[in-house]
């Protein structure tokens, strides 16, 4: 084991805050973590848009960013990729370099990470002949499921691996709402604030956040003063959607639209939400669900997609029909009826299943399977 030489390629690891940069982050912490223990020999992260590293992740010497520089990214990209034993992709549009890299060392290993959205749509012919020659892993089983359907893939060459929390996240002690958002969004102690996070985009309208705008009439019969925080950047088409939606359900009170919250402001918004919904139809596996559960929050996900893993079939939250308005105002209202000091098992067993150290052993596994 100890020496095998592993290259990660990458589009984006630490300028962006999406999920797919967070499951890179986490994997490049977790070479790092390998090669001080041994467990490999060395390892690079090539990024081709970054610049420069979060060193708390990475070692300076074992990372190179290109900043968007994509010949000279390729280039070392299959330079490098000559001299390891194993190279792991991060992103389906990487396959190009596997190509490469596979025609000239015919015995490498290529590994590609699958998430969601991005390996579902149609793919040039070449890149389904690459898919045949390569292993997955895949962060649900959904997301497996679909490769399978979609591309004809064999089940045998997918393993699945599910993300997990922040290699530095640790359990809150306290259930204190933040005094800082309370006064940012106006809201007192004692209201029940609900909670999405997501990126709102006219071209991906599969998170479910419109029909919980659709069944807030059904709710605030119960908790008339509740606080929906709808947090994520929207495209402009997708702004004017959903504050429509606001408007004509008369919910300007009740359905805060924040913006781009920057990632170190996330965790304040899951300490200051009650209970996290986002009852999608084509996720991944959703790493905002196993966040809100790990801060203590009441979780709603849909029975449709990679939520069902993230929430553990239902034992770490709600599952439901994600196209059930009525469905989802009634699990809402259960789920604003529970205290958060209630939830400390819910937060255990998410950290049990989702902690770093555990997937970190996955890794081992999967890399000398």
């Amino acid at each position: 084991m100890k020496d095998k030489k592993v290259l990660f390629l990458t589009l984006h690891t630490f300028n962006l805050t999406g999920g797919i940069e967070k499951v890179s982050k986490t994997f490049a912490k977790t070479l790092d973590d390998l090669k001080a223990g041994s467990q490999i020999q060395s390892y690079q992260v090539l990024s081709m848009y970054d610049d420069q590293p979060d060193l708390a992740y990475v070692s300076q010497s074992s990372f190179k960013g290109y900043n968007g520089k994509k010949l000279a990214f390729g280039l070392a990209a299959i330079k490098a990729g000559l001299k390891a034993d194993v190279v792991v992709l991060s992103h389906v549009h990487l396959l190009l370099f596997a190509r490469i890299i596979k025609t000239l060392k015919p015995n490498i290993r290529i590994v590609l990470f699958a998430h969601g959205i991005e390996i579902w749509n149609s793919l040039a012919s070449w890149k389904k002949q690459m898919l045949n020659k390569i292993e997955i892993w895949a962060v649900s089983r959904y997301t497996a499921d679909q490769i399978i359907q979609q591309h004809g893939i064999a089940s045998a060459q997918i393993k699945i691996l599910n993300n997990c929390l922040d290699p530095y996240f640790k359990l809150s002690e306290s259930f204190l709402k933040p005094a800082s958002l309370l006064s940012r969004y106006g809201v007192r102690d004692n209201q029940k604030v609900l909670l999405s996070i997501c990126r709102l985009s006219s071209s991906e309208q599969y998170k479910g956040y419109d029909l919980v705008i659709e069944c807030l009439e059904q709710v605030i019969k119960v908790y008339p003063d509740l606080v929906y925080l709808l947090v994520g950047k929207a495209d402009r088409a997708e702004s004017a959607r959903i504050q429509k939606l606001i408007a004509q359900a008369n919910l300007k009170k009740n359905v805060i639209l924040t913006g781009f919250v920057p990632e170190h402001e996330l965790a304040l918004h899951y300490q200051l939400a009650d209970a996290f919904v986002m009852p999608s139809k084509a996720e991944g596996f959703g790493l905002v669900f196993i966040e809100a559960a790990a801060y203590g929050c009441a979780v709603i996900g849909g029975d449709a997609d990679g939520s069902r893993d993230a929430l553990l079939d239902g034992e770490l939250g709600t599952l439901l029909d994600p196209n059930d308005i009525v469905a989802i105002g009634e699990a809402i209202i259960m789920a604003l009826q529970k205290e958060k000091h209630e939830a400390k098992a819910i937060q255990d067993m998410c950290f049990e299943t989702f902690g770093y150290q555990k997937y970190r052993e996955k890794i081992l596994t999967l890399l000398f399977n």
